[in-house]
């Protein structure tokens, strides 16, 4: 991101310094209003972007916590008018002119990639989404509109035609765990945790069910699909799935009449947070 990388200074900074120099100026800017609202949440998905990075390179969550702290602590030790901050400032506004062009964007992730696209269009598309998987069939989820607006989907299409009544987002209950649940257990060194086992289990799960459904938009169908369904999840599971940890998993469970079985399809948290963010220098 070429933004974050000017503040950053060098690209090969380790993800800790990176996260600590986007903090310092985000927290600079919050005391001394250095930006315009555009270039601030640049800033702040280029923030939430170098978290993701510096947990999934093995930084604890303490030691995340720890380094925005500092650097919020050295941004009000320095008068707003200092050098070190009117340089970085500069280089901030510079390559926001370049950013602010970008119109697409993907946010790779260890198993599942966001694809963001904060375009115009008068048809619905994708503007955040994360192509995964269920039944051995293609199914995509995330924010989806046209002309700016955007809804939580789930689009997907089941075996032998069969039709959901209702779905539910399941994800991590903040208030409940102190923290990402990464079951470890039997996955050799170095090697990537299944996104299955990436969420807790039981009271520890909060659930967000569908408000509506509807046969998908041919817009937003993955290729291949011919009678998919789309599932629209209340506002606050944005906000909700923003706030997770970018190392864990959320699901989406499709329920049937009839049956007790429950299909799951899993999405990686990833940098969802800083993708939505993206998207909202379009909407400003």
């Amino acid at each position: 991101m070429a933004l974050t990388t000017a503040v950053a200074g060098a690209a090969s900074a380790a993800p800790l310094d990176i996260l600590s120099e986007r903090a310092l100026m985000s927290a600079a800017n919050a005391r001394c209003g250095l930006f315009e609202p555009q270039v601030a949440a640049t800033l702040e998905a280029g923030q939430a972007q170098a978290r993701g990075d510096a947990l999934r390179a093995g930084a604890s969550a303490a030691q995340v916590a720890a380094a925005q702290a500092d650097a919020r602590r050295r941004a009000a030790a320095l008068p707003c008018d200092a050098p070190q901050i009117r340089a970085a400032a500069a280089r901030v506004r510079s390559a926001y002119e370049a950013y602010a062009r970008i119109e697409r964007m993907t946010y790779r992730g260890e198993v599942g990639d966001w694809r963001a696209d904060r375009g115009l269009s008068a048809r619905p598309r994708w503007r955040l989404a994360q192509t995964t998987a269920i039944g051995g069939r293609p199914a995509v989820f995330g924010l989806a509109g046209r002309e700016g607006a955007e809804a939580l989907l789930a689009v997907a299409e089941f075996p032998n035609g069969r039709r959901p009544y209702a779905a539910r987002l399941v994800m991590r209950d903040v208030r409940r765990t102190s923290g990402p649940v990464l079951d470890r257990r039997g996955t050799r060194a170095g090697a990537t945790v299944p996104l299955s086992r990436r969420m807790p289990s039981g009271h520890a799960l909060k659930s967000f069910p569908a408000e509506a459904r509807e046969a998908a938009p041919e817009a937003l169908a993955p290729a291949g699909m011919k009678r998919g369904w789309a599932f629209r999840f209340p506002a606050e599971a944005a906000g909700a799935l923003a706030g997770l940890d970018p190392r864990e998993a959320v699901a989406v469970e499709f329920l049937f009449s009839g049956s007790p079985e429950t299909l799951r399809a899993y999405i990686e948290v990833g940098d969802f947070a800083a993708g939505r963010q993206f998207l909202t220098l379009a909407q400003r």
